[in-house]
């Protein structure tokens, strides 16, 4: 976990308090660290060209580790984005992964950390998108920031109004299918970010490398509210 902006400060001062995100212990459950990077040998001879293969992918190394859960990828530099031309920006692929994703099965429960309120919401469809995309605003030590929660399921964004007033521990949303969660397999990309630059129900998930040291500044670890063991940024 880094621990290099006055927000990152204030999580780690508070990260005893904070509810998990998932219905997961990462304490004492097994999970897997799953690696996306582009130093993993292993993904230079994988095809992940489509949701199919990428799916059997996560999935085949799920049931190998023998555990339900798997996690990862802040500060990790992606050759996945390569395939779509969502991640295409100036010339340059869009490559470095702002938050943590927690590989689980659609239907997933997702909780709020801690207090907040309902920023924005919506539905970012396109391919290779957010799908269904939650931004809920916390205030801690008078600092306010917010969390990100994208590929959920449709009906996540049912009965939400901006300003909403949301418990600590309170369910927000489910995972969705690869059918509606932008077509990736089913996982909760969670994101911390200070400033959402003026934008609504969506905040760039994966930033240009020429631009990675200013989004890592605004998008800290995410692990500092997660708190997973020996989860650790990945800098290639």
């Amino acid at each position: 976990m880094t621990n290099n902006d006055p927000l990152s400060a204030i999580l780690l001062r508070h990260l005893s308090g904070f509810a998990p995100v998932v219905p997961v212990d990462f304490q004492t459950e097994p999970f897997l660290v799953c690696d996306f990077s582009r130093n993993n040998t292993e993904l230079h001879e994988t095809d992940l060209s489509t949701i199919e293969k990428m799916e059997a992918y996560v999935s085949g190394k799920l049931h190998k580790a023998g555990v339900q859960v798997g996690v990862g990828g802040y500060d990790e530099e992606r050759t996945v984005y390569e395939r779509s031309e969502q991640f295409q920006a100036n010339g340059e692929v869009r490559s470095i992964h702002l938050g943590i994703d927690i590989w689980m099965k659609a239907g997933t429960p997702v909780y709020a950390p801690l207090d907040g309120k309902v920023h924005s919401f919506q539905n970012n469809g396109a391919s290779a998108d957010y799908g269904p995309t939650l931004i809920l605003e916390h205030q801690l030590e008078c600092t306010t920031f917010y969390t990100l929660y994208g590929h959920l399921s449709l009906e996540s964004l049912n009965n939400k109004q901006e300003g909403q007033t949301i418990a600590r521990g309170e369910p927000i949303a489910t995972l969705g299918s690869s059918e509606v969660n932008g077509h990736w397999p089913p996982h909760l990309h969670f994101q911390v970010i200070t400033d959402l630059l003026g934008q609504k129900g969506d905040f760039i998930g994966v930033a240009p490398k020429s631009e990675r040291d200013y989004y890592l500044s605004i998008c800290p670890d995410p692990n500092l509210i997660l708190g997973i063991p020996s989860l650790k940024p990945q800098r290639s």
